[in-house]
Parts: structure tokens; sequence; C-alpha cells
């Protein structure tokens, strides 16, 4: 992958619902929505395309928990966040062989969401004791969960405004 437009292109064909967004607004350039099944091919894909992991957290949400992966690619500025709903067993299959990185960050989603990633070879507590297993600590009770709606911004359909002027280059 050379360019943004051959990013898109090769993530539609996977398919993932690919949706540009304003870099200076959300720190990143392609919000990227994927199917649990498809989340390795999406991982092998931007392997493949030169892109490294940044991060992999978690968000509770009605009606599942979701986990949103960002990457970006080395070779020219590209940014993107990969969501991904979690399965009805509450599991993901692991990217942790593809992404050395992953590793930490799905022990991390476990610990805070019990978010299993099959195949992990190391799924053991990495920030809280083992005795605390069953906390799960950013779960919310099902009162206070809210939609995807209410906790983004708006979608591209013109109502997404722009920032002020900071000064300075879009990053990668």
């Amino acid at each position: 992958m050379e360019s943004r437009d051959s990013v898109i292109a090769a993530l539609e064909r996977l398919p993932a619902r690919v949706q540009e967004v304003d870099f200076k607004q959300r720190g990143y350039h392609l919000e990227v929505f994927v199917e649990a099944a498809r989340l390795r091919a999406l991982a092998e894909l931007l392997r493949a395309g030169d892109f490294y992991l940044s991060f992999v957290s978690g968000l509770h949400l009605k009606p599942a928990i979701e986990v949103s992966y960002q990457f970006a690619n080395f070779s020219f500025p590209c940014r993107l966040l990969a969501r991904v709903e979690v399965e009805a067993d509450n599991s993901l299959p692991t990217i942790s062989d593809l992404f050395q990185g992953a590793n930490w960050h799905e022990r991390e989603t476990k610990d805070f969401f019990g978010v299993i990633f099959r195949d992990h070879p190391n799924l053991k507590p990495l920030l809280l004791a083992e005795d605390m297993e069953d906390l799960k600590p950013l779960l919310k009770k099902e009162d206070r969960l809210k939609g995807r709606a209410a906790v983004t911004r708006a979608q591209a359909s013109g109502t997404e405004k722009a920032p002020a002027p900071a000064g300075g280059e879009e990053g990668a």
C-alpha cells in the first residue's frame, strides 16, 4: 500500500466499513469497522502494508464491548482506528502473533473488560492481582451503558466541525 487511497481500497475489499475523518479533530485519518471474524485478516493486511500497532483498548457500550485498535504507517501519514465488537462469548482472536505489542494490550484489556483473546500465548493477569481476576473494573452497570452514538463524535455528514488551526502539519 502506497497511499491512503490504496489502504481504503484494500480495507473495503476485506470487507470493512471505512470512513475518512478529520485528523486534526480525531488524531487519526481513517475509522474502520470490521467484524470479529475479519480481525485477523485486517491485522495481516495492515502488517503487510507497513503498519505498526499503537494501542489496543476496550469500551463497554450497549449492546456489547468494543475493542479499538490504532495502527499507523511507517511509510506515509496514515493512522487508522479499527473498531471490533466482541463476539457473543466475549472473545476475539488474538493478533499478538502478528503484532508483538498486542500481547501487553490484550492482557490489559482482559484485566479491565474481561475480553478473552483466543490463542493468546500468555493471557495471564497483567495489572491486577491473580485473585482479582473477576473484578473487571472498567465494566459498567447495565443501567449506565450508552450506545455508540452517545460516546462518539458526529459522523462525516457535515456536522463534524474542524477545530481552530493550531499551527503545524498533520501528523502520522
